[in-house]
Order: structure tokens, then sequence, then C-alpha cells
């Protein structure tokens, strides 16, 4: 089972993001408290489980969690400000909205801009380690995935229904063949890389 905490005794919200590899859509991040003594054998890495693992998870983390919340950063803002900080905006904002205030944040990955006054610290891979940030993955995940099956029903020829606004093929022959819709991020690579012909 993953790791209940990083400090004991303090009261620690784990925080993770979904969509940073996106070419379209928001990204979203959560930020989760859990009991201190908290159990689920089947809670890990958001990545490691299937579609149906994760929205069962989710409605379980939503039950048992002291507090959670989750929080976006739309195409245009990722488009100004870059898709880094806009992920740790989004990780702020959800931090924020929390109903509980933690007193240390476990953060996924190698950094972090803090817009709080809270210590914080960052764990490589720690959706894999910790409960607080695989729980964080995964409703920011869900959430995430709700989202862009709404939007799947206006935009269905980019097929976000199963990439999710991921570059896939299917994706990709979208944009060469109709173009960008209104929620594409525009910083990004939104074409195939064509390969120079030497002859």
């Amino acid at each position: 089972m993953l790791a209940q905490y990083y400090n004991k005794g303090l009261i620690e919200a784990g925080c993770d993001e979904a969509g940073r590899g996106c070419l379209a859509g928001p990204v979203y991040a959560a930020a989760v408290i859990l009991p201190s003594d908290y159990h689920n054998e089947l809670l890990n890495d958001s990545k490691q489980l299937t579609e149906r693992q994760r929205n069962t998870l989710r409605t379980q983390i939503e039950k048992d969690a002291v507090a959670w919340a989750v929080a976006s950063v739309g195409n245009e803002e990722i488009d100004n400000i870059n898709i880094l900080r806009a992920s740790f905006h989004a990780m702020n904002l959800a931090v924020k909205q929390l109903n509980k205030t933690p007193q240390f944040l476990l953060i996924d990955g190698n950094r972090f801009y803090n817009e709080t006054q809270l210590p914080f610290q960052c764990i490589v891979k720690g959706d894999a380690k910790y409960l607080s940030i695989a729980a964080a993955s995964i409703l920011a995940k869900t959430y995430r995935d709700d989202y862009m099956q709404l939007q799947h029903s206006k935009y269905p020829v980019y097929g976000w229904n199963t990439n999710k606004g991921y570059p896939t093929s299917k994706h990709y022959d979208a944009i060469e063949r109709y173009g960008i819709t209104p929620l594409h991020r525009k910083t990004y690579a939104l074409y195939r890389q064509k390969e120079l012909e030497f002859n």
C-alpha cells in the first residue's frame, strides 16, 4: 500500500494535475486531505488504473476524504502563462478551495510555484508513493475526462471521447482536416512534425 503521510501528525494535502500534455482543453488539478490512518489497497497512481477503477475510486475518495477540491485553468490562460505555470496555478487554486486548511502540501513532481504560505515538499512520481497524491491524481484525471467527454459532443471529429485531447493520430488527422477549435492550445505543436525528405 502507498504511504499514508510524509510528516506524521500534520494535516497534509496531496496535490496533482492532469492534462499537461494535451493539445486541447484545460489543465485540471486536485488537492485531497485524507484521514491520517487511511487505508485503501486499490488506491494508486491514476495512470495505473482503468477508467472504471478511477471512477469507482473517485466516489470513494470524495466520501472518505477529510476535504477535497478540484480546479482548472483554461487553454487561453495556458497559452498566456505557459503550461507549467498554469499547472502550478491550478494546484494552488485547488488548495485554496479546500474547506479545511492543511498544514503541509505534498506536490507530485520535481518543482512547484507556491501561491500559499504553506510549507510543501515536491515528490517525483509521488502519485505512486503517497495515498493523498494518488487520490488527487484520480480526481484531477476523472474531472478532466468528464469535461472533455462533454466537449466531444460539440466537436466530435477530434475523438475527445477516447483521446481526451491528447495527441493521437485521430486528433492530428482531424486538426489537419478541420482546423482547430476554441479549446486548442495555440502555443502547442498542433500539427504533426513533417520529416524532411532528402533525395
